[in-house]
């Protein structure tokens, strides 16, 4: 593929990153992305995974790009970012890391989050 991304091309799923697609994927898209840092293990982010998957149904093609990274297969970038904890979701804006959110909350505690970086 290559080139520039396009405007809603990440589509209404959470996009899968990883330490080597995080700096394409996160640091360099344009407008907000959530991270959702978790592990098949994690009970909590079983239930944060639903709430993640309306948000990027609903907020596709608004600006918002919600992306996940399993823990357990990239440990470089959970460690940059000093996630202790999952589900750890962070907020980037414009490539800079601007919020977290540690834990499982209800959907309108992250609708909240992004309309205040939006």
């Amino acid at each position: 593929m290559g080139g520039e991304a396009v405007e809603g091309s990440v589509g209404t799923h959470p996009v899968a990153v990883s330490d080597a697609t995080f700096g394409q994927e996160v640091e360099q898209r344009k407008g907000l992305v959530l991270v959702d840092f978790w592990a098949t293990w994690c009970g909590p982010c079983r239930v944060v995974a639903p709430i993640m998957e309306q948000i990027a149904a609903e907020y596709a093609g608004k600006g918002v790009t919600v992306t996940k990274m399993d823990i357990d297969a990239n440990q470089k970038t959970p460690m940059r970012f000093n996630v202790r904890s999952i589900p750890s979701i962070l907020f980037f804006r414009d490539g800079k890391h601007v919020d977290t959110v540690v834990g499982a909350y209800p959907k309108p505690a992250f609708e909240q989050k992004i309309k205040q970086h939006l």
